[in-house]
């Protein structure tokens, strides 16, 4: 007797008994659809396994041998290397470039002596040559396919028994052991599960493409990223030259570390050096600029942060933030307001990262709220000078990690002072730098603008 269908919410994956408008695990409505069960096999009994080895946490197996991609903003990423036997997931914007990065990658595997395959589902072998015409990889060692059927996939894999494969992309992959059509929860699941199985069993890598929904998280069940060893994140603007790819989960290495890449006519081309690129024509300084030394992963980077304010039409102001979070510039707002005395209401807030860069590490709120400051009253900042700290809700300023690599980076692109937080007595860095620690947000104020009252803390303007 064949079991009940089941109803899978499309967006994160939650199973209810019967269909509803609403899923009550994400809240979502009209992503419930209807899904046939996996059938169970003809046996009904279960069957007695082999046994598995068993290993001593002393013993000292081999670590899996890496291989560099030649693209060292994809190595770093990546930990280092592609690792054998892993699984790794790759999401994105439609058109950011994740086909033409992975064909790129693919290609220096190959000419490195891996046995590539790359799998198309989306497009046809002629369309992927295409693209590889206009990329000069014509003459790359990569085998390549058009197909959807997982089955036929595993076969061919099983066959070629190449070192890397790529699935692009997850969603267009169906296996016949599920009823559901393809890109469905069901489908999707199915199909990464058998690729990752397969990968682990066969000690090759496997890179599948997975299509991200309009909140930015890849489509389908969150299970899938948990089923990989390495999620990676495309980030960009389509109309920008300038991509990110950022690991949020990586097993092999750092997580939330960051490639830097340029989208040119050629393709994808690596950028060495991302804090010149993001502060690339700042020009004369101007109201509203912050420089901010952040950390992504390992890696120190500088960027400018644009704030603009303005003379808000009657009926509310607004608030419109790109590249940070918009609860973090709530609370920056109204430690100003408290603490400072200075009130942005009535006034529309614009709030910029240069260069499509997303920042969440709080050490930026000192940088924010200098841009702010600085645009509010139409004074602009040194443009010698980098800025960081966290800022407490008592407006107190935070110290925050790896301030001397922060400061070595600001040394190194000509910076010659910097507003920061106290540091530790025995803290090392700041070398060829004037450190200007404060020890609040009132105080960073009164000593970095001329405000209306004097030298104490700002009044507020009209």
């Amino acid at each position: 007797m064949p079991r009940d269908s089941l109803f899978v919410c499309q967006n994160c994956g939650a199973t209810h008994p019967r269909w509803s408008g609403r899923c009550d695990a994400c809240g979502e409505w009209n992503t419930i659809r209807e899904e046939a069960p996996v059938s169970e096999g003809p046996g009904k009994r279960p069957t007695r396994g082999r046994g598995i080895d068993l290993t001593d946490l002393a013993s000292s197996d081999p670590e899996p041998p890496r291989t560099n991609a030649g693209v060292e903003e994809l190595d770093r990423v990546l930990g280092g290397g592609l690792v054998q036997a892993s699984a790794i997931l790759v999401g994105g914007d439609p058109g950011i470039g994740k086909s033409t990065l992975l064909l790129q990658a693919s290609a220096r595997f190959a000419r490195q002596g891996l046995k590539v395959v790359y799998i198309s589902g989306e497009e046809s072998r002629g369309q992927v040559q295409m693209r590889a015409r206009r990329l000069g990889l014509t003459e790359s060692p990569v085998k390549l396919a058009a197909a959807t059927n997982l089955s036929d996939i595993l076969a061919t894999l099983e066959a070629e028994t190449p070192d890397l494969a790529v699935i692009d992309s997850i969603q267009t992959m169906w296996s016949d052991q599920s009823d559901s059509a393809p890109g469905s929860v069901s489908q999707v699941r199915a199909a990464a599960h058998e690729l990752t199985s397969f990968a682990k069993r066969r000690g090759m890598a496997v890179v599948m493409v997975g299509h991200v929904t309009k909140e930015g998280a890849i489509a389908g069940p969150r299970v899938v990223e948990h089923m990989v060893d390495c999620v990676l994140y495309f980030e960009g603007d389509r109309g920008g030259a300038f991509r990110i790819l950022r690991a949020h989960k990586n097993r092999f290495g750092p997580a939330d570390e960051i490639g830097v890449f340029e989208m040119t006519g050629k393709g994808l081309v690596e950028v060495r050096n991302p804090s010149a690129l993001f502060l690339e024509g700042r020009g004369t300084p101007a109201p509203g600029s912050a420089v901010y030394p952040g950390i992504e992963g390992t890696r120190p980077i500088l960027t400018e942060i644009q704030a603009l304010v303005a003379p808000a039409p009657p009926g509310g102001a607004r608030r419109s933030v790109t590249g940070l979070d918009s609860s973090r510039l709530s609370m920056i707002l109204a430690v100003l307001d408290a603490r400072a005395g200075l009130s942005f209401a009535g006034l529309d807030v614009y709030l910029n990262v240069a260069g499509g860069l997303r920042i969440q590490d709080p050490a930026a709120d000192l940088a924010i709220a200098a841009a702010l400051v600085s645009a509010r009253e139409g004074e602009a900042l040194p443009a010698d000078c980098v800025i960081f700290g966290e800022i407490s809700l008592s407006g107190a300023l935070r110290s925050v990690p790896q301030t001397e690599n922060r400061l070595k980076e600001a040394v190194k692109l000509g910076f010659s002072s910097a507003l920061l937080p106290p540091r530790p007595r025995r803290a090392g860095g700041g070398a060829g730098l004037e450190l200007k620690e404060l020890d609040d947000v009132p105080t960073f104020v009164s000593r970095t603008f001329t405000l209306p009252g004097g030298s104490g803390p700002a009044s507020e303007k009209d």
